[in-house]
């Protein structure tokens, strides 16, 4: 809090710039600058990674859907299978064979390894 608080008090930019230099390689990351930017990617790149996760689950679902739709009977190892995966490349291709697979084993016949 300390620190926080000093780094608000000086009104002259050069005093400011030589406070956070000496503050940099203390442990005190919450006010930097270069915190704040950590911060902010990491907000940045966990909505990407959520956002990632949002369409993998959306795809598997639909995969399962599909194969629904059409009577075909998914066993339990399917379907967590398809629920598992994350790779977006792959519940696509795996969405495209749900609509001509009469058994859903055959999903993964044509997977390429991870």
């Amino acid at each position: 809090m300390l620190a926080q608080f000093v780094d608000s008090g000086p009104a002259d930019a050069q005093a400011r710039k030589i406070w956070r230099d000496l503050m940099s390689p203390v442990n005190c990351f919450f006010r930097h600058p270069v915190a704040e930017q950590v911060r902010e990617q990491g907000r940045e790149e966990g909505i990407e990674k959520g956002i990632e996760k949002g369409v993998a689950q959306e795809r598997a679902a639909t995969i399962l859907r599909i194969l629904e739709w059409r009577n075909v009977s998914v066993p339990e190892s399917v379907r967590k299978q398809v629920l598992a995966c994350t790779d977006l490349r792959r519940l696509e291709s795996w969405q495209e064979q749900a609509v001509r697979v009469t058994d859903p084993v055959d999903l993964f016949t044509s997977d390429q390894p991870e």
